[in-house]
């Protein structure tokens, strides 16, 4: 895919401008209660070697049994990128030697996958949108980890990761900077987590990123790519991008040629280093596994998996924007979590009047809600206002009880007190005040008081500002905002 070059993607160098192209394979572990090929726990945490069968450790004799829910979790999150899904798939055995992978190989799937091309719309900042191609889906067996911290003469080998299902996400190439390739790890973290697919918890390494890297000039043929090893944070993927294409750059314009092989990001000293040359498909030698028959189902099973799928972010945007006219950024915060769009949407389901509150409903979650929590630190499960809590907030706003200047003062009650908002405001007297006769009396005095500015206001309306200030002031931020204007401009002739 030939995707046109912005020049804010451009990287400038010693002979001119860059275009980076950016391809990733992403590592997302199954959300399943046991392994690929046994019945082990995939459970995270345990002691070393407490959750792993025969099947994992490869003892003589024992064979694989597929685990029909990791299929189930595949075709799902294939659904879920608008992708291919292949009625027939094998899984083949890629034959390599590591400490940690006991059979001698591990089954993964290569000229046959389970779900075919599919495609991510990406949000970047300043609303473009970024269409990255999916290549492939494929199934395979995660291996275990070599412990090297243990003893100062010895590795140790931890097998209870050993057969954890993996999904492999394969991009195509059509990243072309930094900023892109953290927005789509982050989009399709929430695809992931909207699904039910995989926790994508990077820290616990349930979603992990390979991150191939080249340089090319601007619309000139692919350079040779680096792959970035297992980057398990959003925010090192982009450094490691960064470093890497301008090492890159530098080599070339020194009259060096890039060597295809595999780096590590090193996030103390912010750079790649190498880590061993590339090795090619060929050097696998694939071949199908024997122990497995081919993976085959109907395509009613199909069908049947896509009725089942919950509304994902995308579709949400789309709703949120439609039914209660929210901007396509205020959507996009919204539903970049699944949680973050949940709250919202049970604010919505306790509003008296959704069609007249859904946009200040969102403006309170967003501005009010999040805020204090990013600020604390927060998660949203953790909040101490409720969405109903906060739902009765925005309907006293709504029904012209309370003022938005009196809400905020509430909400910092709810915050730190807890209670009934109706109740709060009832009890602690904070009505907004629209008896006209009562805010008259007020107008009256400060127009009275301040003639100078009544003849500035005269001669130039929008000062009229001023004199709302005042009177809300005045009155404690309880008159009616709209009643104090309208009487301001009969007592000024504006």
């Amino acid at each position: 895919m030939n995707v046109a070059v912005k020049p804010s993607n451009l990287i400038k160098g010693a002979t001119g401008d860059w275009e980076i192209v950016i391809g990733m394979e992403v590592h997302a572990q199954v959300t399943s209660n046991s392994k690929l090929f046994s019945g082990a726990s995939t459970e995270f945490g345990g002691e070393p070697n407490s959750h792993v069968s025969l099947v994992d450790a490869a003892m003589p004799g024992m064979l694989p049994v597929i685990n029909e829910e990791c299929v189930r979790q595949a075709v799902r999150t294939g659904l879920g990128l608008n992708a291919q899904i292949n009625l027939r798939s094998v899984f083949d055995r890629k034959n390599y030697f590591y400490p940690d992978l006991p059979q001698g190989y591990q089954i993964s799937q290569y000229k046959s996958p389970i779900v075919g091309e599919g495609e991510v719309i990406v949000e970047l900042a300043g609303g473009e949108t970024v269409a990255v191609g999916i290549e492939r889906l494929h199934l395979e067996q995660d291996a275990g980890k070599s412990l090297h911290d243990q003893s100062p003469t010895l590795s140790f080998v931890d097998l209870n990761r050993s057969g954890v299902a993996l999904m492999e996400i394969v991009s195509k190439p059509d990243i072309r900077s930094s900023e892109q390739a953290k927005a789509y790890v982050t989009k399709l973290r929430s695809i992931l987590r909207y699904l039910g697919t995989c926790d994508g918890d990077m820290e616990k390494g349930s979603l992990r990123a390979d991150v191939n890297v080249s340089v090319r000039k601007p619309g000139g043929p692919l350079g040779t790519r680096c792959e970035i090893k297992n980057m398990n944070s959003i925010s090192f993927i982009g450094q490691a991008i960064e470093y890497e294409a301008r090492r890159q750059i530098e080599i070339i314009e020194d009259g060096g040629v890039i060597d295809q092989e595999t780096r590590l990001f090193d996030p103390g000293k912010v750079e790649t280093r190498s880590m061993r040359s590339k090795e090619e498909a060929h050097d696998y030698r694939y071949f199908p596994d024997p122990d497995l028959l081919p993976l085959e189902f109907s395509g009613a099973y199909v069908a049947n998996l896509k009725a089942g799928l919950p509304e994902l972010p995308d579709q949400k945007r789309a709703r949120f924007i439609a039914e209660f006219g929210l901007s396509p950024y205020d959507a996009s915060v919204l539903v970049a979590e699944r949680e973050s769009a949940e709250f919202y949407e049970t604010v919505l389901s306790a509003l008296a009047d959704r069609k007249r509150d859904g946009k200040l409903a969102a403006n309170w979650v967003i501005n009010e809600l999040f805020g204090r929590l990013n600020k604390e630190g927060r998660d949203i499960s953790a909040s101490p206002v409720s969405a109903a809590q906060l739902a009765a907030i925005v309907d006293l706003i709504g029904e012209g009880t309370i003022s938005g200047k009196i809400a905020k003062d509430l909400f910092e009650i709810v915050w730190q007190e807890g209670g009934d908002p109706r109740a709060l405001v009832e009890a602690r007297g904070m009505k907004q005040v629209t008896d006209l006769g009562a805010i008259e009396k007020v107008v009256d005095d400060i127009v009275a008081a301040n003639p100078d500015k009544v003849a500035q206001a005269r001669a130039k309306p929008q000062l009229i500002g001023w004199f709302v200030g005042q009177v809300m002031k005045s009155s404690g931020g309880k008159a009616n905002p709209q009643a104090v204007n309208d009487l301001l401009k009969a007592k000024l002739g504006i």
